[in-house]
């Protein structure tokens, strides 16, 4: 899994639409510490963060992080609650939490509360989980239609 890649193309977005990280931060409700890190590579955006920043450059989460080279603009859907589409995606590819467990090295716990809606993955974990899958971040976000 490599995000290092994330810096340089929210950069890029910035750049190609015209706007600048201050006003981007105020657009977005972030302070300006906030895009700074996620320039500098000091930190990854939260999925919220991760979803929010593509959806105002009209791209796939996918293409926000660096995971794509292409940037292929459509609309997406409002993303389900993840616990909800954990379990959508075991069931789409037939596989059980536990088998998903054992792929990603995410432990049951962890999926557990997700499932139950008591905390959100980190993107680390939701690219963990694409790359386990062979699909995009975008359809494990439950953006994809």
């Amino acid at each position: 899994m490599n995000l290092s890649n994330f810096p340089e193309r929210l950069s890029e977005l910035i750049f190609e639409s015209g706007t600048n990280a201050a006003k981007l931060s105020l657009e977005l409700g972030y302070g300006n510490a906030t895009i700074s890190r996620y320039l500098t590579g000091r930190s990854l955006p939260t999925v919220e963060a991760a979803v929010r920043l593509a959806d105002y450059f009209q791209c796939s989460v996918d293409y926000l992080l660096g995971l794509v080279e292409e940037n292929h603009t459509r609309s997406f859907k409002a993303c389900p609650p993840f616990g909800q589409n954990l379990m959508f995606l075991c069931n789409y590819y037939q596989i059980s939490r536990y088998r998903l467990q054992q792929m990603t090295h995410i432990s049951e716990s962890v999926m557990r509360y997700w499932v139950r809606n008591k905390t959100q993955p980190s993107i680390v974990n939701v690219v963990r989980i694409a790359e386990a899958l062979n699909c995009s971040v975008d359809f494990v976000l439950g953006r994809e239609c």
